[in-house]
């Protein structure tokens, strides 16, 4: 079956991420024009900015911080602009550290939240008059939302604050004909938690009922089914991602 995204326009919510650049990745391989925004200068946006240019299809990256609904609005009215409407919405602005409840800072606490769940309300909001009926919301929370994690306490309650918002506008936006869904990554061996030592990598692994970490691109292709009419009766779901990790209590 095919996926048929040629001619569908894009917008990519993401960071400095591997995650990020795999799904712009698979999008513009399936014909589809992108605009992804980026948070801040660096080699990972450099090479964002490269991959749209040289789709030589009207995609194009934008400097965001989406957590700021100034931001926000600048961005949306730049692809009102130079798409006037969309078929796809990809929420992916994400940060992650590590605190402990003792430690947590309101302020990071406040950033973490902002970033992870608030980004998502302010942009969904903002699109909905440019997505079209059929057009499909794809919102990327993580596998820890389920099962939570010492010293992950905002993360986690971010994005399971993601999962229960995609509930809602699932139901708020099916009367128009526009799907909302989640996938949820595991450890993925790049992107956030590219930093781990060999030695989480291989307890990781462990964990993983296929004995090893997911791949950014394994993210995307989840995201392109999503974003297809393969995926047409689905609204509302968490896919995850996690290579059968599940609610293990290992986390």
């Amino acid at each position: 079956m095919k996926l048929d995204l040629a001619g569908k326009q894009a917008l990519i919510i993401g960071g400095d991420d591997e995650i990020t650049q795999a799904i712009v990745t698979s999008l513009l391989q399936q014909g589809v024009t992108v605009a992804a925004t980026y948070t801040s200068e660096g080699e990972a946006a450099a090479s964002l900015i490269r991959e749209l240019e040289l789709g030589k299809n009207g995609s194009f990256a934008i400097q965001a911080d989406v957590s700021d609904p100034q931001a926000v609005t600048n961005l949306v009215e730049q692809v009102r602009q130079q798409f006037g409407e969309l078929d796809i919405v990809v929420n992916n602005a994400s940060v992650i550290s590590h605190a402990s409840i003792q430690e947590l800072t309101l302020a990071t606490w406040q950033h973490t939240l902002n970033t992870n769940l608030t980004s998502v309300y302010l942009v969904t909001q903002a699109v909905l008059d440019m997505v079209k009926p059929g057009g499909s919301i794809i919102n990327v929370a993580a596998c820890l939302a389920a099962v939570g994690m010492r010293g992950k306490a905002h993360y986690t309650a971010a994005k399971a604050g993601v999962i229960g918002l995609t509930r809602s506008l699932c139901k708020e936006l099916g009367t128009k004909g526009i799907r909302v869904n989640v996938v949820a990554p595991g450890v993925i061996g790049s992107g956030e938690m590219g930093d781990l030592s060999p030695e989480q990598r291989g307890r990781y692994a462990y964990l993983a009922a296929l004995g090893r970490l997911g791949r950014p691109e394994e993210v995307a292709t989840a995201i392109l089914f999503l974003a297809s009419d393969l995926s047409s009766f689905i609204t509302g779901a968490t896919i995850p991602i996690d290579g059968g990790v599940g609610g293990i209590a290992a986390f």
